[in-house]
């Protein structure tokens, strides 16, 4: 008799169980444990590891002298919101968005430069351009503020003796010995796809559909234990300037390489360096991996200003012509 309940008992959960699984099923679809791998053979195998992606990636805006010139070469892409192109932009510059950018670069026949208001979300922009077969994109250094005086409220905000000062005196600047370096698992990446190029096209589609992923100096510092910090600079660099407390430095940061195995896949990883330009390419390349990253905005520009002796926005002493056409 308790064999025939135990088995009744078993045929009565079976559809409960069988139920269950579909729903979970219908919710989530897995490309698989080794989607992970997949992705990252694939990247290396075609020269679209970090390092790659960092190649040549950033333009500074010309000479007066040389502006047709610079203009002819791109077909440039402006991803300032249609009201602030319509007020000036760069003469044959298209508008689109960070979410529009690889369906806008369709229509291109040159190598794309993508334009912003600092440089720092053209910088995702970029990556995913790059990802995605346009490996010559590159980003307008300082973006539309490095092109024309009157453009340049942005940075000039987050910059500067006053703006750009906030971790001078603040406790969470040190010059302590930089945090060692820990190896962590990878991240399990949700994707339908199971084919290293289709992974891609859906994670890089993800990136873009997220927006600018980018925090405050002013938060990171107040908080730096909510935060994986990487420090995106050469070691002299942190040994001249000290660093955020907790921050580690991970640079080179590659697949091949495995630097990319120091990075925390369970914590918000904010990567900075001088500009929060470079930072903002790699963590558009993170979120593509699955991490879940964000780009100091600004990078040291907003935390030490005063003590830095390179890689400072100034405005523009010339300005650059702006189009309404």
């Amino acid at each position: 008799m308790k064999k025939l309940l135990k088995y009744l008992l078993i045929l009565a959960l079976v559809p409960t169980l069988f139920l269950s699984s579909c729903k979970k099923d219908d919710s989530v679809v897995v490309g698989g444990d080794n989607s992970f791998e997949i992705l990252t053979t694939y990247l290396v195998d075609n020269d679209m590891d970090l390092p790659d992606v960092l190649t040549g990636w950033i333009v500074a805006a010309p000479a007066a002298a040389d502006v047709a010139t610079f203009i002819d070469t791109y077909d440039i892409l402006d991803i300032r919101s249609a009201a602030d192109y319509a007020n000036g932009h760069i003469e044959g510059a298209v508008n689109s968005t960070l979410g529009n950018i690889l369906v806008d670069a369709q229509n291109t026949t040159k190598p794309l430069l993508v334009v912003c208001y600092t440089g720092q979300t053209a910088a995702h922009a970029v990556v995913a351009l790059r990802l995605s077969g346009y490996l010559t994109a590159k980003v307008l250094k300082w973006g539309m503020s490095g092109w024309n005086s009157t453009l340049s409220g942005k940075w000039e905000a987050n910059s500067g003796d006053v703006n750009g000062a906030a971790a001078i005196g603040n406790v969470s600047w040190t010059t302590d010995p930089i945090a060692g370096i820990q190896s962590f698992e990878y991240p399990a990446l949700i994707v339908t796809s199971t084919t290293g190029p289709a992974i891609l096209e859906e994670r890089v589609e993800s990136m873009i559909s997220g927006g600018f992923k980018g925090v405050s100096a002013t938060d990171v510092l107040t908080n730096p234990t909510n935060y994986f910090i990487n420090n995106f600079w050469a070691q002299a660099d942190v040994d001249h300037y000290g660093h955020i407390v907790g921050a580690h430095r991970i640079n080179p940061l590659s697949i091949e390489n495995g630097e990319i195995a120091n990075i925390d896949p369970d914590a918000t990883v904010v990567t900075y360096c001088w500009t929060g330009q470079t930072s903002s390419m790699v963590t558009a390349y993170l979120n593509v991996l699955g991490y879940n990253a964000l780009s100091l905005k600004f990078g040291a520009n907003s935390m030490i200003y005063p003590n830095l002796e390179v890689h400072k926005f100034v405005t523009p002493t010339t300005d650059l012509p702006l189009s309404t056409d």
